[in-house]
């Protein structure tokens, strides 16, 4: 089961771990929990507004204008791969704006196998799938033009897929998360107000956390008391040098978890995984869905007031 594949390689993680070598993991998705969560908050601060919440929906149909006319969608040829929790494909254009950040409010949730495409009327590349290793999957919407629809593509770093219509639903997104590389410092908005604030630890040199946009994948229980008992953020980013990281963790996606203690918040001690305090995992977990965009930056233009 990929699963246990996984969870081989926290096996190494774990005795990389024990030696003093800070490890990270290669995670797993199961389904969804919810944990409690503190009950403090920082003083809001406003990043961009945010759209109103609404219930999920089935996707738009926006009718084009007698001068618009949609790019149609090449049938999908046999055998096209379908994107999981190994590397994307590659082919797939840019993220144009992945240090952008102002809320994506809206995220899309296959509801059958749909090809994913380089461009509008564009080449199909790969299937995205309603699951990935079990678990829905949620990927925050970037862009619409007429008859498509950009997300933030899965198991990939700074890139997007281009949808046509049908085949898909939407729903809401009320969070966002940030980090900060240079200040080492995670914050969580929801409907464009900062919530809470906390120190994390991040990549080493040469394996530095990804920057640009991604999103909360899934979750999985923690492998090892190492992760100090808390279940672990999957994300959709993977190492940006995947050749960099120790051989038990190839294939490994970028997480957010905790650690059996908080003495290296605030370095670049990590494999490429964002650290954070048990409380706040806890919290993250509790209040954050899969879906949820993660955007990494050098440092804020207006950095938000500290927990």
């Amino acid at each position: 089961m990929f699963f246990e594949r996984l969870t081989s390689r926290f096996g190494i993680a774990w005795l990389t771990a024990a030696f003093g070598v800070p490890a990270v993991l290669a995670l797993a998705l199961l389904v969804n929990s919810a944990l409690r969560h503190d009950q403090t908050s920082a003083p809001p601060a406003r990043v961009a507004p945010a759209a109103p919440t609404a219930e999920p929906t089935a996707e738009p149909t926006v009718e084009p204008t007698p001068e618009e006319s949609v790019p149609a969608a090449a049938p999908a040829p046999a055998g096209l791969p379908v994107v999981d929790y190994d590397p994307a494909p590659a082919g797939f254009p840019s993220d144009p704006r992945p240090q952008d950040t102002t809320p994506l409010t809206e995220g899309l949730s296959p509801t059958r196998r749909i090809a994913a495409y380089d461009a509008p009327g564009g080449r199909p590349l790969a299937l995205l799938a309603p699951t990935i290793s079990g678990v829905e999957v949620t990927m925050p919407v970037v862009e619409h033009r007429t008859g498509w629809t950009a997300v933030l593509l899965p198991s990939a770093n700074r890139r997007i897929a281009w949808l046509p219509a049908g085949g898909w639903s939407t729903v809401a997104l009320r969070d966002q998360l940030v980090v900060e590389r240079r200040s080492h410092r995670l914050t969580w908005y929801r409907d464009g107000r900062a919530t809470r604030s906390w120190p994390v630890s991040l990549g080493m040199p040469g394996q530095s956390t990804p920057l640009g946009r991604t999103f909360v994948l899934g979750r999985t229980p923690p492998p090892q008391a190492v992760y100090g008992g808390v279940d672990i953020f999957a994300l959709g980013a993977i190492p940006d040098d995947p050749e960099a990281v120790p051989t038990g963790l190839r294939g490994a996606h970028i997480g957010l978890h905790s650690w059996y203690n908080d003495d290296t918040l605030g370095k670049n001690v990590t494999n490429g995984c964002i650290r954070v305090t048990r409380s706040a995992q806890r919290q993250l977990l509790a209040e954050v869905p899969p879906g949820t965009p993660l955007v990494v930056v050098e440092l804020l233009a207006t950095p938000p007031p500290t927990a």
